[in-house]
């Protein structure tokens, strides 16, 4: 299966079930989107940030239908000013490139240094889509799976409403 094995393994251990597909590489919302239109739920976009002074790291996880500007996203999150993180700093603390960025990056971030910040919205689907930390399959679960995922992580973690 394509993607790193200790997502699928760290998903079996929890008990989470889950579909897979595999599909061309997809790096952007955009690329991916045909490849997504037959599994239920959504696909989720998946942002990462750092702030100012380079010390903190930000996932921010949102509906992919939906874009948001930084200087609206750093008065919603209080956090400062926020800049994406560069490609050695993805590699640094989610062990993932450029297109690939997802939740799973989680496992790889061993000192919990990364904090997420999800979007209310994703409460109102009944699964959500991510790249297995590969963007050239898509990892499909329910729910209630996500959020017994996040809980086993260690990482901090929040709920906010992006937008309207």
């Amino acid at each position: 299966m394509i993607g790193q094995s200790v997502v699928y393994e760290t998903l079996d251990r929890l008990g989470i079930s889950y579909s897979y597909t595999e599909h061309p590489a997809a790096a952007t919302i955009e690329e991916g989107r045909p490849y997504w239109a037959e599994l239920p739920g959504t696909h989720c976009k998946n942002l990462f940030f750092r702030n100012h002074k380079g010390n903190r790291h930000y996932l921010v996880i949102f509906q992919c239908d939906h874009n948001l500007a930084i200087h609206d996203l750093e008065q919603l999150l209080h956090q400062g000013k926020l800049s994406f993180a560069s490609e050695q700093r993805m590699e640094r603390y989610l062990g993932l490139r450029p297109g690939s960025v997802s939740p799973f990056g989680l496992l790889n971030d061993r000192e919990h240094h990364v904090y997420v910040f999800l979007d209310e919205a994703l409460k109102g689907y009944t699964h959500l889509s991510f790249h297995p930390n590969d963007n050239r399959a898509s990892l499909n679960i329910k729910f209630e799976d996500f959020v017994k995922y996040m809980d086993s992580t260690g990482n901090g973690y929040e709920w906010i409403r992006l937008y309207d």
